[in-house]
């Protein structure tokens, strides 16, 4: 088991690195734009080139990861992460900046997906849903490291030396990740006894596609994890500090509590989800939750600081609920597909993700009132909430969409349909 708890670390560290680097860019966005002298949607594709690879790889993912196994592809997708944050520091054009943003995406795709994988090989079947949620609390706090320490860090030296430093972590991760991992635990050769000795890819493809309940589970958590990296990805920031009067660091540092928040619930939530035998209930009303946070974050105004933080909190909390999704599809499909199930899931959160930066960069420069600070458009607080009523439109749709999702039954793959 001290081996399990080793490897597992290792692959959240991962996650960790990868939402640092995920979420970087919401504290450079004037610094961007003025370096590459770009507007809000030029600077919305650059951070969506990350999805874009995220996006189409997602099941190639799943896929080479229960072929060949994480040990050597995850070691390869570090090292694709650490060489994409290089050319990103290197950037003097905004092509070279989007292709390294491309090869960051390009390894990122595998953090999740050779995580949880490993979780479903190495720990027993009751203890996945916990240890899902301990991933994305370490994931989380990579996402708060990329927010207000970044900033800091990059006041201290410049944007180009940070990320140059983030490329050499990687290198480092994926050396220790090489020599300590190993592919098969006790559980997936327990369960390999259960199955068939191959199971042909195209088949277990055709089988994951044509069930229903992998769809709607996928529909669900897309819709419901783009709003946190819409708002704590990209632009919460700029809006934070200019809705409510912050200085940029401390305006980081208020919307870094949505990930601690999430590092809090994701656990949480997976072990009263095991509790109480039920998931989407949990799901449901954590996302009604979060719906109703981040609405009146971005409408309610005069918001005194103490009730600001207290609201970022309890947004990342409740929407963390939705990683329960990722148990679900775990539930339904057989343990030497779990990293093929997770990649389509993943392909939908990174399709939303690809698509939302860009569309809520368009509707900020159709709302810009032509400011420009040391060569950076400006975009009025009325332009944010005009632009980010896509997120409570994407809640409101995965609320919907959880009417067609039945429940599971913890530690077993069976589905079960609700009373």
């Amino acid at each position: 088991m001290f081996r399990a708890w080793v490897i597992w670390s290792l692959s959240a560290f991962f996650m960790f690195y990868k939402y640092a680097i995920e979420v970087s860019p919401s504290v450079m966005t004037g610094t961007l734009m003025g370096e590459f002298n770009i507007d809000a949607t030029q600077l919305g594709n650059l951070a969506a080139s990350y999805f874009y690879a995220y996006l189409i790889l997602q099941i190639p993912v799943g896929l080479l990861l229960d072929k060949f196994g994480p040990r050597r592809v995850t070691t390869v997708a570090i090292l694709l992460c650490g060489l994409g944050s290089l050319v990103f520091s290197r950037a003097e054009t905004l092509l070279v900046a989007e292709i390294g943003r491309f090869i960051t995406g390009i390894g990122a795709a595998f953090a999740a997906v050779n995580c949880l994988k490993l979780i479903a090989v190495w720990f027993p079947p009751k203890k996945f849903a916990f240890m899902a949620g301990l991933m994305m609390t370490v994931a989380m706090l990579g996402a708060v490291g990329g927010q207000a320490p970044l900033s800091l860090f990059i006041k201290s030296v410049n944007w180009r030396v940070a990320m140059e430093v983030i490329a050499l972590i990687g290198v480092v991760l994926a050396a220790l990740f090489w020599l300590v991992v190993r592919d098969e635990g006790a559980f997936m050769k327990r369960e390999n006894r259960q199955l068939p000795p191959r199971i042909p890819i195209f088949k277990s493809v055709k089988d994951l596609l044509k069930n229903k309940q992998s769809w709607w589970l996928s529909i669900y958590s897309g819709l419901a994890f783009a709003p946190v990296m819409v708002f704590g990805g990209l632009w919460g920031v700029s809006f934070t500090k200019d809705a409510f009067n912050l200085q940029e660091h401390m305006a980081a540092q208020a919307v870094s509590l949505i990930f601690i928040g999430f590092a809090v619930g994701a656990p949480v939530f997976g072990l009263f989800s095991d509790w109480i035998g039920k998931r989407r209930i949990v799901m449901f009303w954590g996302t009604a939750m979060a719906l109703i946070m981040i609405t009146l974050i971005i409408y309610l105004p005069g918001i005194s600081g103490i009730f600001l933080t207290l609201m970022f909190f309890l947004f990342g909390f409740s929407i963390s609920s939705f990683l329960l999704c990722f148990t679900m599809i775990r539930e339904i499909n057989l343990p030497a597909l779990a990293a093929t199930a997770i990649g389509f899931m993943n392909a939908f959160d990174a399709f939303f993700g690809a698509f939302s930066d860009p569309l809520v960069g368009k509707i900020l420069d159709m709302s810009w009132d032509g400011r420009i600070v040391e060569g950076a458009r400006v975009f009025s607080v009325d332009a944010y909430k005009i632009a980010f009523l896509t997120i409570p439109l994407y809640l409101t749709l995965a609320l919907i969409s959880l009417y067609w999702v039945k429940e599971t039954k913890p530690g077993s793959a069976d589905i079960t349909p609700l009373p």
